[in-house]
């Protein structure tokens, strides 16, 4: 991360095209060895199978969020390879880092506020939380939230990226409750916020100093900057994190069910669960 970072701002070839990735990279390596440490388990340690299939299900789930940009226009990249197959390469090895950092940093964040002995030894979490009282409801407000964004006109769809932020969160959860996957407990939804924080931060640092990055079109404060992002967008940084936890969890239960022929009592016990 170090290296990348001095090596971006004195403009040194590859890094300050490949400043984004490089970092991530770093970071989830550096959070994976601090959380092994104090726990004797982590991701890429204990289980690395299912980091590669974080990191592999993380690029189609950022890519739901690209699709909607081409309808709230949020965001737009420069500096990209003209080569078409180092710059497909580009995106996939950047949006594969995504999720795995916001597990990661939940993970770092875990062990901080857990002290070194919180958890160590042991891989499972608390028993989730029962399912929401009308879990009908939060499904229908997460489906409206993220279908209004392509029914308005464009000019109002620009300022529609909380639903969008927001709506996984509400259509998940309950519905991965329902399959006996794990859901937003206290403790993940600490960790993952702050996570989301931190990530956010460094996203937004690394990606400022970068020759191939991205610039925001946001139409809400869009003067008043830290980096390249203007203020209100990093309190949509912790939803984020949540996002990617509960659209993981639901694809990871979808295709172990479809795998398995999983019932909903079998399903907790077919794979390692996820601490945070």
């Amino acid at each position: 991360m170090v290296g990348s970072e001095a090596a971006t701002l004195a403009k040194i070839e590859p890094f300050w095209s490949w400043n984004t990735p490089i970092c991530w990279t770093g970071f989830i390596l550096f959070a994976d060895a601090i959380v092994y440490r104090a726990r004797g388990h982590s991701w890429i340690r204990t289980s690395p199978r299912e980091f590669a299939a974080l990191t592999i299900a993380s690029i189609p789930l950022w890519l739901v969020f690209e699709c909607y940009n081409l309808y709230i226009d949020n965001w737009y990249y420069v500096g990209l390879p003209e080569n078409w197959w180092l710059r497909m390469f580009g995106y996939a090895w950047s949006f594969a880092t995504i999720s795995p950092a916001i597990f990661e940093g939940a993970e770092l964040f875990a062990v901080l506020r857990a002290g070194r002995a919180g958890q160590a030894g042991s891989v499972i979490p608390p028993a989730p939380p029962a399912p929401p009282a009308h879990p009908a409801l939060w499904i229908a407000t997460g489906t409206l939230m993220l279908t209004v964004p392509f029914v308005v006109p464009p000019s109002v769809a620009r300022y529609l990226a909380a639903p969008v932020w927001l709506g996984f969160i509400f259509l998940l959860d309950p519905i991965n409750a329902r399959l006996g996957a794990e859901t937003l407990t206290r403790d993940r939804i600490i960790n993952l916020s702050a996570s989301g924080v931190l990530c956010g931060v460094l996203w937004e640092f690394w990606n400022f100093w970068s020759r191939s990055k991205w610039h925001y079109s946001v139409p809400i404060m869009e003067h008043l900057k830290i980096f390249e992002m203007p203020v209100p967008g990093y309190f949509g940084f912790p939803a984020f994190a949540l996002e990617c936890f509960t659209m993981y969890v639901f694809v990871r239960a979808v295709v172990l069910r479809a795998a398995a022929g999983s019932t909903t009592g079998a399903l907790a016990k077919a794979v390692r669960p996820i601490g945070l």
